[in-house]
């Protein structure tokens, strides 16, 4: 005999839903309480969630990243399902960082648990970090994964609650910062004990003997949400060739793919793309869908929760050996560089048949990350990682976000931290003058930082690597619907443009200059309000000579307000 699902009122439903998320977000909150790095403590890249006892997402964090949760969503489910049941003892925990299995690349580590109740396990709690350092070489010009650290296979690290020293011992002796990648795996494994406990704490509350019933009635929900915003999408297939620059000297590499639109569910397909290239910049398919679903979920549906129903109505397909679904051992580092791209590849797809749910090119796509590695005065290592955004996209209706990290949704490092974790000093930072592409509604501005080595004194004695996983440098942010391109970005090494690909060397008294790029602009320049542009103005995002120039708007220099009869003849004159 089967038992009856039980069902639940709309009412008993969003108070359910809205404690599940408010689990979540304690086991995130542990996070920032409890992380030893600044890479998860202020910038949050890092996911947590969990899932019913099948595997299939339930809820993720608050605080989380599309690349990681996305990929979680499919990877979880396979990995809980390649586990037997009757295998699984209470106190289990498991880590991995098998980039195909999971988010893309061996610093994105997995720690996830089984949740017992009453005997038996009703879900799974699980969160992978990015850690700053997971051995082997940073740059994005390794030829294939094993120059990239560690690689650690589905493995047991607590068994029925006992811990494997063995295995701490093996990624402790791999690792450049042994206590800080230690403090962060306990910090993974404290987020699961609380997510783990706050679901038994609410099945105890609501006298559930299962977590199932509830997780079909909320993905069944979701799917059906979901796929009513599809439907709204005009049916036929979309096509859209890019191009992404090529690290350093390396060739650019094409991405082509079709968006069919048919009812209630969307297909990509990505044949004809390059095929995987032999440096880091591979992309394993998990994190390929993660960034199609966000391009679609984050246009048509962003209101609805995130989970198994939301990804349902959304497949794709992508060759083998490709670019965006690289075969083993393709070096796979800096996925990002290419990875991050495929949300503003859709978009641009899906532009005409919905022009006002996309977001023109962004400066934060991808992330500009850096990876530093140096040493105290006193020896003691420092290994350290930063991501910085660009400009967003401007949309048909809002200005582009500064220094918005896109589609990533990661923090920038704040100065001060980056100061106190190595012996680097930050020279300045501030947004960059006219680097948001012009348009009705401008694109958000990008950013400078320099930073230089001190020459002298306890802080820095030595010489300090630096690995670049960005892009940008070649081809700008496109504007879009007659919008202009943003700035291009920068890496600079005392005032000369270095390679981005390959390691480099800061001695005592260098400065390194990051410049991120712009947005891109929405509409015709020339349609903005010029008291938007006088604003622009006055704030320094436009310089006086490009309000002229790009918008057609005369700002009296004196006084920075705009003369509108000079304005209407500029205007008129074009």
């Amino acid at each position: 005999m089967t038992s009856m699902k039980r069902k639940f009122d709309p009412i008993t439903l969003e108070i359910l839903w809205k404690r599940l998320v408010s689990i979540v977000d304690e086991s995130d909150a542990s996070v920032i309480r409890t992380a030893f790095s600044s890479l998860l403590r202020d910038a949050h890249d890092y996911t947590c969630m969990f899932t019913d006892s099948r595997g299939q997402e339930l809820v993720q964090g608050t605080l989380c990243t599309p690349g990681m949760a996305g990929a979680m969503a499919l990877g979880m489910k396979k990995l809980v399902q390649s586990i037997p049941k009757e295998s699984l003892k209470d106190g289990d925990v498991f880590i991995i960082n098998d980039p195909w299995a999971l988010a893309g690349h061996l610093n994105d580590v997995c720690v996830f648990s089984p949740i017992f109740f009453k005997g038996k396990v009703v879900a799974f709690t699980a969160c992978i970090f990015h850690h700053t350092d997971i051995g082997g070489r940073p740059a994005s010009d390794n030829r294939d994964v094993y120059a990239e650290g560690l690689f650690i296979p589905l493995t047991k690290l607590y068994d029925a609650g006992k811990l494997n020293p063995d295995i701490v011992s093996m990624i402790r002796a791999n690792v450049r910062t042994p206590k800080e990648f230690d403090g962060d795996i306990r910090s993974q494994v404290a987020a699961n004990h609380v997510c783990s406990q706050k679901i038994i704490e609410m099945m105890e509350d609501e006298d559930l003997d299962t977590l199932d019933d509830l997780a079909d009635e909320i993905i069944d929900r979701t799917e059906k949400s979901m796929r009513a915003a599809i439907q709204k999408i005009p049916d036929g297939v979309y096509a859209h060739t890019g191009i992404i620059e090529g690290a350093g000297n390396k060739p650019d590499i094409p991405i082509q793919l079709t968006v069919n639109v048919s009812g209630s569910t969307i297909h990509v397909d990505f044949t004809g793309s390059s095929k995987q290239v032999p440096w880091g910049v591979n992309v394993v398919y998990n994190f390929t869908y993660a960034y199609v679903f966000m391009a679609i979920k984050s246009a048509f549906d962003p209101g609805v929760p995130i989970n198994e129903g939301a990804c349902r109505p959304i497949t794709m397909s992508a060759p083998e050996g490709s670019i965006v679904n690289c075969t083993f051992p393709a070096a796979v580092a800096a996925r990002m560089v290419v990875g991050h791209f495929m949300t503003e590849m859709v978009f641009n797809a899906l532009a005409k048949a919905a022009p006002d749910n996309i977001i023109a090119g962004s400066g934060g796509t991808p992330a500009q990350t850096n990876i530093f590695h140096g040493t105290f005065a006193n020896g003691k290592a420092w290994h350290t990682m930063i991501i910085r955004g660009g400009g967003m996209g401007a949309s048909s209706r809002f200005d582009g976000h500064h220094c918005a990290i896109f589609p990533a949704n990661g923090a920038n490092t704040p100065v001060e931290i980056l100061e106190s974790d190595t012996s680097m000093m930050v020279e300045s930072r501030g947004l960059v003058q006219d680097s948001g592409g012009p348009g009705k509604q401008r694109g958000g501005l990008g950013r400078q930082m320099i930073i230089c080595s001190p020459e002298e004194g306890d802080a820095s004695p030595g010489t300090i690597s630096i690995a670049v996983q960005a892009g940008r440098y070649i081809y700008p942010p496109k504007g879009m619907f007659g919008g202009k391109d943003a700035s291009l970005a920068k890496f600079q090494k005392n005032g000369e443009n270095a390679d981005p690909s390959t390691l480099t060397f800061c001695d005592p008294g260098d400065r390194i200059s990051f410049i991120s790029a712009g947005g891109g602009g929405y509409g015709d320049p020339f349609e903005r309000d010029p008291k938007a542009v006088e604003r622009d103005v006055r704030y320094e995002y436009v310089s006086i000579e490009k309000a002229r120039q790009e918008y057609g708007v005369a700002i009296d220099p004196e006084t920075l307000t705009v003369n509108l009869a000079e304005t209407r003849k500029l205007r008129e004159k074009r």
